[in-house]
């Protein structure tokens, strides 16, 4: 009976202990509530012993919490409904009012960060909404970081994540985006052809002062044309003048030495006329 009391003993005793300790984790923290009050506020981490059956634990961790903001229907300044959805990183700094002040602390900053996220976003218009998000989040921030103060909580960071937009309004951009791109295009081609339209304009200057390079230029233009193989040839007016001077000058020079001269259509040239002197 001896050895069976000592045992009882002994295994009540281990059951005791067994329930007076608790081990948190690095980050974790624990709120000791000794017959429903809060006893030396947060404690751990480690190795904590509390007293059987008075003592109560509850776990907090103070690690950052990733939480999602689910899509929210809104209307912008400028009445365009678009939904938009955010994400927000928060952790908890005061471990005894997280547990004391509030009931829920994750449930509650999910609610105020949705009313919050509706508020501020409607206060911009949509284009607002699109170019600044990077001052959207900071209000957003700022906002849920003053209301979670009460609570221990501290919102690090708040992230727009999606900007849902209805079709109508997509198609419209779209057709906004490309009026632009030819706007800008016809801008640029305004630009070349002033540019090229000076650069004539200087080259216009140099063969007024060289009219040498004028007869060059209308060279080089038929060799260019000869490349092709065509079969018609238009000759430009400066060339033709020289022509018809060559075709007056072979005529007084006929009429000096006794003969007559005609001018004939050449069948191969191109439909050209060419000189063609004849005697009588």
């Amino acid at each position: 009976m001896l050895a069976v009391a000592v045992i009882i003993i002994a295994v009540v005793a281990l059951l005791a202990i067994c329930a007076s300790v608790r081990i948190l984790k690095q980050y974790e923290r624990g709120v000791q509530f000794r017959l429903g009050k809060v006893k030396d506020g947060a404690r751990g981490p480690g190795l904590i012993f509390i007293a059987p059956l008075v003592d109560r634990v509850h776990r907090v961790s103070l690690r950052i919490v990733t939480m999602p903001i689910q899509s929210q229907g809104i209307i912008t300044k400028d009445n365009v409904s678009v939904d938009v959805s955010a994400v927000a990183y928060f952790r908890i700094k005061d471990a005894v009012r997280s547990v004391v002040a509030i009931e829920n602390v994750d449930e509650a900053i999910s609610q105020i960060a949705q009313t919050t996220l509706r508020a501020v976003v409607g206060r911009h218009t949509l284009d607002e909404t699109l170019s600044e998000t990077e001052s959207i989040n900071s209000d957003i921030r700022a906002i849920l970081d003053v209301q979670t103060e009460d609570w221990g909580v501290e919102v690090t960071v708040v992230e727009l994540k999606d900007i849902q937009l209805p079709d109508t309004m997509k198609r419209a951009m779209a057709r906004q985006a490309e009026a632009e791109r030819e706007k800008r295009a016809k801008i640029i081609a305004a630009e070349g052809e002033a540019l090229a339209a000076g650069e004539l304009a200087h080259a216009s200057d140099v063969m007024m002062a060289h009219p040498l390079a004028l007869q060059l230029r209308n060279l080089q233009s038929l060799v260019e044309i000869g490349v092709d193989k065509n079969t018609t040839v238009v000759f430009p007016a400066p060339l033709m003048s020289t022509i018809n001077e060559l075709t007056a000058f072979l005529q007084r020079e006929s009429v000096a030495s006794g003969g007559s001269f005609a001018v004939t259509p050449a069948a191969t040239n191109g439909g050209i006329a060419t000189p063609e002197p004849t005697t009588s």
